[in-house]
Protein backbone atom coordinates (compact mmCIF):
# COMPACT_ATOMS: atom_id res chain seq x y z
CA UNK A 1 0.00 0.00 0.00
CA UNK A 2 1.02 3.06 -0.72
CA UNK A 3 0.62 6.88 0.80
CA UNK A 4 -0.52 9.79 -1.20
CA UNK A 5 2.81 11.33 -1.18
CA UNK A 6 4.48 8.00 -2.47
CA UNK A 7 1.90 7.77 -5.00
CA UNK A 8 2.95 11.36 -6.61
CA UNK A 9 5.81 10.65 -6.64
CA UNK A 10 5.63 7.39 -8.32
CA UNK A 11 3.32 9.01 -10.76
CA UNK A 12 4.43 12.35 -10.81
CA UNK A 13 1.47 13.77 -10.35
CA UNK A 14 1.34 16.58 -7.93
CA UNK A 15 -0.30 16.27 -4.48
CA UNK A 16 -3.53 18.74 -5.17
CA UNK A 17 -4.49 16.81 -8.36
CA UNK A 18 -4.63 13.65 -6.40
CA UNK A 19 -6.65 14.66 -4.40
CA UNK A 20 -9.15 16.99 -6.10
CA UNK A 21 -9.41 13.40 -8.29
CA UNK A 22 -9.51 11.67 -5.07
CA UNK A 23 -12.62 13.76 -4.20
CA UNK A 24 -14.26 13.88 -7.76
CA UNK A 25 -14.40 10.28 -7.56
CA UNK A 26 -11.76 9.47 -10.07
CA UNK A 27 -10.29 6.85 -8.26
CA UNK A 28 -12.66 4.04 -7.12
CA UNK A 29 -12.93 2.06 -3.90
CA UNK A 30 -9.96 4.37 -1.73
CA UNK A 31 -8.99 2.74 1.15
CA UNK A 32 -8.02 4.68 4.08
CA UNK A 33 -5.44 4.12 6.91
CA UNK A 34 -6.59 3.71 11.10
CA UNK A 35 -5.54 7.36 10.82
CA UNK A 36 -8.02 7.99 7.83
CA UNK A 37 -5.21 8.83 5.11
CA UNK A 38 -5.87 7.16 1.96
CA UNK A 39 -3.96 4.25 0.91
CA UNK A 40 -3.16 2.79 -2.70
CA UNK A 41 -2.46 -0.30 -4.06
CA UNK A 42 -0.27 -1.28 -7.54
CA UNK A 43 -4.00 -1.31 -9.13
CA UNK A 44 -4.78 2.62 -8.32
CA UNK A 45 -1.39 3.46 -9.01
CA UNK A 46 -1.67 2.41 -12.25
CA UNK A 47 -5.24 4.07 -13.07
CA UNK A 48 -3.94 7.00 -11.39
CA UNK A 49 -1.48 6.72 -14.46
CA UNK A 50 -4.04 6.34 -16.70
CA UNK A 51 -5.72 9.33 -15.34
CA UNK A 52 -1.98 11.47 -16.21
CA UNK A 53 -2.29 9.98 -19.68
CA UNK A 54 -6.15 10.99 -19.91
CA UNK A 55 -5.82 14.36 -18.87
CA UNK A 56 -2.72 14.92 -21.53
CA UNK A 57 -5.06 13.22 -23.95
CA UNK A 58 -7.11 16.47 -23.54
CA UNK A 59 -9.80 14.87 -21.53
CA UNK A 60 -11.72 17.22 -18.99
CA UNK A 61 -13.09 15.83 -15.97
CA UNK A 62 -16.19 15.19 -16.89
CA UNK A 63 -15.07 13.43 -19.63
CA UNK A 64 -12.49 11.27 -17.60
CA UNK A 65 -15.45 10.35 -15.32
CA UNK A 66 -17.22 9.28 -18.00
CA UNK A 67 -14.46 7.12 -19.38
CA UNK A 68 -14.13 5.86 -15.73
CA UNK A 69 -17.84 4.18 -15.90
CA UNK A 70 -17.32 2.92 -18.98
CA UNK A 71 -14.13 0.58 -17.43
CA UNK A 72 -16.15 -0.08 -14.55
CA UNK A 73 -18.54 -1.30 -17.14
CA UNK A 74 -16.09 -3.85 -17.87
CA UNK A 75 -15.47 -5.62 -21.46
CA UNK A 76 -19.09 -4.58 -22.62
CA UNK A 77 -17.73 -1.13 -22.92
CA UNK A 78 -15.01 -1.09 -25.63
CA UNK A 79 -16.31 -0.20 -28.12
CA UNK A 80 -17.42 3.23 -26.75
CA UNK A 81 -14.45 3.36 -25.05
CA UNK A 82 -12.75 2.92 -28.49
CA UNK A 83 -14.55 5.57 -29.82
CA UNK A 84 -13.68 8.27 -26.97
CA UNK A 85 -10.49 7.43 -27.24
CA UNK A 86 -10.31 8.03 -31.52
CA UNK A 87 -11.79 10.80 -31.02
CA UNK A 88 -9.15 11.88 -28.65
CA UNK A 89 -6.47 10.51 -31.09
CA UNK A 90 -7.85 12.60 -33.79
CA UNK A 91 -7.37 15.97 -31.54
CA UNK A 92 -4.06 14.78 -31.20
CA UNK A 93 -2.89 14.24 -34.43
CA UNK A 94 -4.56 17.66 -35.44
CA UNK A 95 -2.49 19.75 -32.91
CA UNK A 96 0.47 17.56 -33.80
CA UNK A 97 0.58 18.68 -37.38
CA UNK A 98 0.05 22.28 -36.12
CA UNK A 99 2.80 22.43 -34.03
CA UNK A 100 5.14 20.68 -36.67
CA UNK A 101 3.94 23.75 -38.96
CA UNK A 102 5.09 25.41 -36.01
CA UNK A 103 8.41 23.94 -35.88
CA UNK A 104 8.80 24.13 -39.45
CA UNK A 105 8.36 27.70 -39.49
CA UNK A 106 10.89 28.41 -36.89
CA UNK A 107 13.35 26.09 -38.53
CA UNK A 108 12.70 28.10 -42.15
CA UNK A 109 12.85 31.49 -39.83
CA UNK A 110 16.00 30.35 -38.20
CA UNK A 111 17.86 29.08 -41.54
CA UNK A 112 16.97 32.90 -42.89
CA UNK A 113 18.53 34.59 -40.01
CA UNK A 114 21.40 31.94 -40.54
CA UNK A 115 21.80 33.15 -44.09
CA UNK A 116 21.35 36.38 -43.62
CA UNK A 117 24.37 37.20 -40.90
CA UNK A 118 26.27 34.82 -43.24
CA UNK A 119 25.86 37.21 -46.08
CA UNK A 120 24.36 34.39 -48.43
CA UNK A 121 21.02 35.99 -48.47
CA UNK A 122 19.90 39.94 -48.19
CA UNK A 123 17.88 40.78 -45.47
CA UNK A 124 14.02 42.12 -46.06
CA UNK A 125 11.32 42.41 -43.98
CA UNK A 126 7.66 41.89 -44.62
CA UNK A 127 6.45 44.70 -41.56
CA UNK A 128 9.34 47.46 -42.21
CA UNK A 129 10.95 49.03 -45.34
CA UNK A 130 14.45 47.81 -45.53
CA UNK A 131 16.56 49.81 -47.59
CA UNK A 132 13.83 52.29 -49.43
CA UNK A 133 11.73 49.47 -50.65
CA UNK A 134 8.14 50.20 -51.03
Amino acid sequence: MYTMKQVCEQTGMPYETLKYYCNEGLIPNVKRSSNNYRMFDDHDVKWISSLSCLKNCGMGIAEMKAYLALCIEGEPSIPQRKIMLEKRRKDLELKMQELQAAIDYINWKQNFYDDVLSGKTKYYSNLINVDGEE
